[in-house]
């Protein structure tokens, strides 16, 4: 991949990488798009990302891995989860010699999304109770 190169769609992104990771990046994709259809797909530190009203996650390709990133609350939601993976308290590596786990990545987005949308919910309530006073 050329590190250098700003990206300005996903699928540019995901052209640059050798026809198995960009299969696995694929992959990824379409299994955020299925968990959150509404996302919107961005580019963000130059790397796929997916958005409501915030980023819900992150990934990037890599040599021997892809980087999935759900933010630090979705790491320690998911600790025991992803225990088997490489992981830090911001990302977790999918070896790219193993299949992706669709169903841990789906649960991983859909709690991004829902903790989003508990976070907007809060703001307008004390939005609403500010306006009120």
């Amino acid at each position: 991949m050329n590190t250098k190169k700003t990206f300005l769609s996903v699928d540019e992104y995901i052209n640059t990488f050798p026809k198995e990771t960009k299969t696995k990046l694929q992959h990824l994709r379409n299994f955020i798009r299925e968990a959150v259809p509404e996302a919107a797909e961005i580019i963000s530190y130059n790397m796929p990302a997916y958005k409501t009203t915030s980023v819900l996650v992150y990934f990037a390709g890599y040599k021997n891995h892809i980087g999935f990133y759900p933010t630090s609350s979705g790491i320690i939601q998911f600790k025991k989860d992803i225990s088997a993976y490489k992981n830090s308290k911001g990302a977790v590596q999918f070896p790219l010699d193993k299949p992706l786990p669709e169903t841990l990545i789906k649960k991983m987005v859909l709690y991004r999304l829902s903790e989003t949308r508990e976070r907007e919910a809060t703001k307008k309530k004390q939005k609403v109770s500010v306006s009120k006073k």
